[in-house]
C-alpha cells in the first residue's frame, strides 16, 4: 500500500502557472477578527458553522522593489522583510537548538488585527534550520515543553507596531513607486539587490546570509559583517579572501564591499516568490464526514461489547488513511495552496493525519505574558516544490507545520516575540532515519 508521505509527494503540483496579468495588485492583510481562543482539540466534533479559509499562493513579484519591507509584504523565500529593522533577533534566537547554525528564512505573514491598536502593523516570520535531522528531533522536542523552553529547529517571531512609529509613515502605501520608509533599516540590503545598491543600515545584517543581525566583524578589513562564525567562513571561501585584501589597500573600499553583499544571499537562500491570498471559499461536499461512522460507535449507550470494540479498534487502525483522505480532499480544492491562515475563534488546522495531532494542553502558553495561544495559521508542504527541495537523505519533509500565536497579542518590551510551531511529520519520516 502507497504511504502517505508518497500519496503527498503525488500531490504536490508539477508546474507553475503562468500569468500574463502586469497589473500590481498592493499587498492585503489577511483577514482576521479580534484576537479570540481556538480549541485545539482533536476533531471529533462537529462545527455549527466552518472558519472561513485564508489561501496562500505563491506568485512571483512582477518586478523589483515589490517586497520592500514598507509596503507590508507578505512573502516566502529569499531574505525576511523586517517590519522592525533595528532590534532584529540576535544570539541564539537566531540559531537551531540542534546544530547551532544560523536558521533560513522560510516566510512571513502580514497580519494586522484591527482592533489592537498595538497591532495595527503585525507580521508573523517562520525560520527553519534546513536539516531534516534537526527537524526530527525537534519533532520529540515539541511534546517537552512542559520541562522548560525545548530546542527547536523551527522558530516563528512576532513583530508588530502601532500606527504611529518610527519607522512607517501612518499613512497606507500608494505603490506607486514614491513610498519611502521613515529610516533605512536591516532589509534594505535585500530590497536593493536587484539595482545593485544599498543604503546606510540601522541595524547592519550579515554580509553571507543577509537576513541576521551582524554582530561579528572580519577581524582583517573590519567592513563585513557576519552573524556566524560558519557564515564568516562560507563567505571567506566564496570570494571575500579576495575582496578582502582589496578593502584593505584601497582608499574607497565601499566599491569592493557592495557587489559582494548583493550577490551573497541569493545563493544562499530558497527562491523568493510573493504570498497571494485568497479565500478558499465554499464548497459542497456529499462525501462522508471522516468521523461519522465513528461517532455510531461511540454514541451506544454503557460499555462496548467485543463486536463493538473491534469496530473502534478498526477505525482506530484506519484514523490516519481517514484524515489523510479528508485532508486530500480538502488540499485538492486550491492544491498550489502554501498557506491556510485563520484567526477565527473555532479555527483548527487542517491536518493531514491523526496521529501527532496535539491536544490543548500540548499547546503552552504565550513565553512572554504567559496567556493562551491561539491557532493562526498552517504552512502546506507543497512550499517544499516550491523552494526545489529534493529527496535527498537529509532534505526538509514534513505533513503540516501549525503556528500558535498570542490570543492577546501581547506587546511586551521586546521587538521579536517567539510564539510556537507544531510540526506534524509523517510516521515513516519519523522512523526512516
Amino acid at each position: 500500500m502507497e504511504s502517505s508521505a508518497d500519496k503527498l509527494r503525488g500531490l504536490r503540483i508539477t508546474s507553475l502557472d503562468e500569468d500574463d496579468d502586469d497589473t500590481v495588485i498592493p499587498h492585503q492583510p489577511l483577514p482576521g477578527p479580534a484576537a479570540a481562543a481556538a480549541d485545539y482539540e482533536d476533531d471529533d466534533e462537529d462545527e455549527e458553522e466552518e472558519a472561513e479559509v485564508t489561501l496562500g499562493v505563491l506568485k512571483k513579484p512582477k518586478r523589483p522593489g515589490l517586497l520592500l519591507r514598507h509596503l507590508f509584504p507578505s512573502k516566502a523565500g529569499g531574505i525576511p522583510a523586517w517590519l522592525d529593522p533595528v532590534n532584529l533577533p540576535s544570539g541564539k534566537s537566531s540559531c537551531c537548538g540542534f546544530c547551532g547554525e544560523p536558521m533560513q528564512f522560510v516566510l512571513q505573514i502580514y497580519a494586522p488585527i484591527e482592533d489592537n491598536a498595538a497591532a495595527f502593523h503585525r507580521t508573523l516570520f517562520v525560520f527553519m534550520c534546513p536539516s531534516m535531522a534537526c527537524l526530527l528531533r525537534d519533532q520529540h522536542e515539541q511534546w517537552n515543553h512542559r520541562h522548560g523552553n525545548p530546542c527547536r529547529s523551527i522558530k516563528v517571531f512576532r513583530c508588530q507596531l502601532p500606527r504611529t512609529n518610527a519607522f512607517y509613515s501612518t499613512e497606507p502605501p500608494k505603490h506607486d513607486c514614491s513610498d519611502k520608509p521613515l529610516c533605512p533599516g536591516g532589509n534594505v540590503l535585500g530590497c536593493c539587490m536587484a539595482v545593485g545598491a544599498i543604503f546606510s543600515s540601522s541595524a547592519p545584517v550579515c554580509h553571507w546570509c543577509g537576513t541576521w543581525k551582524g554582530d561579528k566583524i572580519c577581524s582583517s578589513c573590519k567592513k563585513t559583517r557576519y552573524c556566524s562564525e560558519k557564515h564568516q567562513a562560507l563567505h571567506w571561501r566564496t570570494g571575500h579572501k579576495n575582496d578582502c585584501l582589496q578593502l584593505i589597500s584601497s582608499s574607497d573600499p565601499s566599491k569592493s564591499v557592495l557587489p559582494a553583499i548583493g550577490k551573497v544571499p541569493a545563493s544562499t537562500s530558497w527562491p523568493e516568490f510573493e504570498i497571494e491570498i485568497d479565500f478558499e471559499g465554499t464548497f459542497d461536499s456529499d462525501s462522508c464526514d471522516e468521523n461519522n461512522s465513528k461517532s455510531l460507535v461511540m454514541h451506544r449507550h454503557g460499555k462496548p461489547d467485543a463486536m463493538t470494540q473491534s469496530w473502534m479498534d478498526q477505525f482506530e487502525a484506519d484514523a490516519d488513511n481517514k484524515r489523510w483522505a479528508s485532508f486530500q480532499e480538502r488540499v485538492s480544492r486550491a492544491p498550489n495552496q502554501v498557506l491556510r491562515y485563520c484567526r477565527e475563534p473555532n479555527a483548527k488546522p487542517l491536518w493531514a493525519l491523526s496521529s501527532g495531532c496535539p491536544s490543548n494542553a500540548d499547546i503552552p502558553s504565550c513565553s512572554s505574558c504567559k496567556g493562551p495561544l491561539c491557532y493562526e495559521f498552517q504552512i502546506m508542504p507543497q512550499l517544499l516544490y516550491y523552494f526545489g527541495v529534493g529527496n535527498q537523505p537529509d532534505s526538509l519533509d514534513w505533513a503540516t507545520i501549525a503556528v500558535y500565536t498570542c490570543e492577546g497579542s501581547c506587546d511586551q518590551n521586546v521587538s521579536y516575540k517567539e510564539e510556537f510551531a507544531w510540526v506534524q511529520l509523517y510516521p515513516t519520516t519519523t522512523t526512516k532515519r
